[in-house]
């Protein structure tokens, strides 16, 4: 269905040889991962949908929806979107698509309309499987404001949380699909196919739905589970129904042979007593999670001995927060990569405190990266100590982009991904991002399209130009700044103002910018586009 783009063929063989690419699939990955600790807890602490069970039950569970998908119509390569919070239903689907040999498409349950009826219609999915309401999000409403649009969904599994299910062609309420015997039929499945699509913000305004196949998520699956040599459970609010929340929150806890506990809503005073009552750790992933709970005055040192470590990435961790975890006993280790590339560089939680807490890593284990020069033609390389766009391979980088000229822009020949973020490498091989040349903010884990607001903020009548940057931000690692220069003879629009256009014209909080900055001119090219880099600089100076 899509132009995958080919792995070079030395690269290929040495992946393989290395034992970093095997023959395992999602669905022999699971079944042999869960069936060898199957009596392990499984718990969800929500207040809208609790559950407490076994990872066996939700192993069962997933085989008879199989069944179920298979009966309606469902097949070996079909695509299959999901859309829900941290629930069991999650897992249980995840395993069903898996079963079927399905492409899997994880969908952020906070996403609205806009963005889902891109996903469905640009991935083709066949099934789209969701919650009817979650929060104050009708996905069933907003699935059939566009239903008609996309031509390839031919079948809804709705999760009913409150009363009667809306008409929608193609619905199915989830829970009777249960009901089914388990599908014990192995399907013969290629390790070289498509396992998951996950989308992501980038430099364009809509989302790029990046391919990963069974060998580049499980072997990113296996790279993650050794930077931390002892590990206890986590409780986890990082989304199943996104690529990383599944490598956190489901993946890594199954390899690792430990309780899964997931929450639907972030609430550091629930994790407080959650890392006490059930004895686990908590605050990885994005800052935000780790500084909320440093920020509560209910925090203590019970607290921080039991959470002890905690790795931090998806978004820029300010040295500040290392110093201050490492003050209340918590050792924290850095690392780097994307949906396209999940673990470029990274830090172990035995290095030393200013490699693991104030750079982003070193290589991971079969990663290669080069530091090129920005402004150059690609094939240059900086000298050392200097500044460079990380080009980077390995065995967990993606298959490509769903769109083949994002693939052929991205890629070359030799299998090296350009990143757009710009590093420093010091002697040791450790670098630190300094700045980026791809045009995203990554606002507490989740990637952010500075194109999308900038396209929404020139509908506004006052605005001649502008341009949406990253800001740093304590608490969530970035924040979307807007640098606008108005026409003229208008009035500044008030930062509320700016927020209520943003919202009215389809873009949830998360995308709204949350500084202003007015400006009379911007740094330019000789050509007269505007220069991000010098103008993030420039703000950071004030």
């Amino acid at each position: 269905m899509w132009e995958m783009r080919s792995t070079p063929e030395a690269l290929r063989q040495r992946y393989l040889e290395e034992g970093f690419w095997t023959d395992d699939t999602f669905d022999s990955f699971l079944e042999r991962e869960i069936g060898s600790e199957p009596e392990l807890a499984f718990r969800v602490w929500s207040d809208t949908r609790p559950f407490e069970g076994r990872t066996r039950d939700l192993w069962i569970q997933g085989l008879c929806l199989a069944t179920s998908l298979k009966r309606i119509g469902l097949r070996q390569g079909d695509v299959v979107a999901f859309q829900a919070p941290n629930w069991a239903e999650s897992i249980v689907t995840v395993v069903a698509g898996f079963r079927l040999g399905c492409v899997m498409v994880p969908i952020v349950h906070f996403y609205g309309a806009k963005e889902v009826e891109f996903i469905l219609r640009q991935s083709g999915a066949r099934a789209y499987v969701t919650v009817d309401q979650h929060a104050h999000v009708s996905h069933l409403e907003n699935l059939a404001s566009f239903r008609d649009k996309v031509d390839s969904l031919e079948y809804v599994i709705a999760i009913r949380t409150g009363g009667p299910l809306p008409e929608v062609r193609g619905l199915h309420e989830f829970t009777p699909l249960l009901e089914a015997p388990p599908l014990e039929a192995k399907l013969a499945i290629d390790p070289d196919a498509a396992a998951m699509i996950g989308y992501t913000s980038g430099t364009t305004a809509d989302p790029k739905g990046v391919i990963h196949t069974h060998r580049s998520l499980l072997f990113e699956t296996r790279q993650l589970a050794a930077l931390d040599k002892t590990p206890k459970p986590v409780f986890s609010a990082s989304p199943i129904a996104h690529m990383t929340g599944m490598l956190a929150s489901f993946l890594l806890p199954t390899i690792r042979h430990l309780p899964i506990h997931l929450t639907d809503r972030w609430d550091p005073e629930l994790a407080l007593r959650v890392i006490l009552e059930a004895d686990v750790s908590a605050g990885a992933g994005a800052t935000v999670f780790l500084t909320s709970l440093l920020d509560s005055p209910n925090f203590t040192a019970e607290h921080a001995r039991r959470i002890r470590i905690s790795g931090l990435g998806g978004a820029p961790v300010p040295a500040a927060v290392g110093e201050r975890a490492e003050t209340a006993g918590i050792r924290i280790f850095r690392s780097y990569g994307s949906t396209e590339h999940p673990s470029i560089t990274g830090s172990h939680s035995d290095d030393p405190f200013e490699k693991r807490a104030l750079t982003d890593g070193k290589a991971m284990e079969g990663v290669e990266i080069r530091l090129v020069d920005p402004d150059g033609d690609g094939e240059s390389e900086v000298e050392p100590g200097m500044p460079g766009e990380i080009f980077s391979r390995g065995p967990d980088l993606c298959a490509g982009y769903t769109d083949a000229t994002l693939t052929a822009t991205a890629f070359d020949a030799e299998g090296w991904y350009r990143t757009g973020d710009v590093a420093i490498q010091d002697e040791d091989g450790f670098i630190t991002i300094s700045d980026r040349v791809s045009d995203i903010i990554i606002r507490g884990g989740q990637n952010i399209s500075a194109a999308e607001i900038e396209e929404a903020l020139m509908t506004m009548p006052a605005v001649t130009e502008c341009a949406v940057v990253a800001a740093p931000d304590d608490r969530l690692g970035e924040r979307a700044l807007a640098a606008i220069r108005l026409r003229p003879d208008t009035a500044q629009p008030t930062l509320e103002a700016i927020q209520q256009h943003l919202g009215e014209a389809g873009l949830p909080k998360q995308k709204w910018v949350e500084s202003l900055r007015f400006l009379d001119d911007f740094p330019r090219t000789p050509s007269g586009k505007i220069r991000k880099v010098v103008l993030r600089d420039e703000l950071k100076r004030g």
